[in-house]
């Protein structure tokens, strides 16, 4: 059994032509599971490339299961962010396989600034995975220490448009 996943892993990924990232109109949507402390949800993801290594986008995230300690005080706005991106797509300069992207950048968003680094690899040309790991640099409420105001990590799948 162990030989048979091994040869399907190596099959999706020796025979993905697509690539991650094409530079000046690449467009990408993510959609996919997001973790942190107390809380899971769901994350989506648009992203627009302005140049060869860099792309603007939006995200947001919404919390579904809350731990039942925070159920009761968190409401619609606790639950939900939106952030403003800015990426920088350094697939082509690291240059580890045309299938894969990693992009760090910048984000502005209705909790705080903050960062992420984030990797995608695409298996066809239209369909990969992501994950990307998200921090906060300066929050806008030191009090508030709720939903996205700490590390927040993100898995799922990842599409070109």
């Amino acid at each position: 059994m162990k030989n048979i996943l091994l040869i399907a892993a190596l099959l999706l990924f020796s025979f993905g032509n697509a690539q991650a990232f094409e530079g000046k109109g690449d467009q990408k949507f993510q959609v996919g599971a997001n973790f942190q402390d107390e809380a899971t949800g769901i994350n989506l993801t648009y992203d627009y490339g302005l140049g060869d290594n860099i792309s603007v986008g939006v995200s947001s995230s919404y919390a579904l299961g809350i731990d039942d300690v925070l159920a009761d005080a968190a409401d619609f706005g606790d639950r939900f962010d939106l952030k403003a991106r800015f990426n920088a797509n350094l697939g082509n300069v690291i240059n580890i396989d045309p299938n894969f992207d990693f992009y760090p950048g910048l984000s502005l968003s209705l909790k705080n600034f903050g960062g992420h680094l984030g990797a995608r690899y695409f298996f066809s040309e239209g369909f990969g995975i992501y994950t990307e790991a998200a921090f906060p640099l300066a929050k806008y409420d030191d009090d508030v220490d709720l939903f996205y105001n700490q590390f927040t990590f993100n898995i799922g799948a990842s599409f070109n448009l």
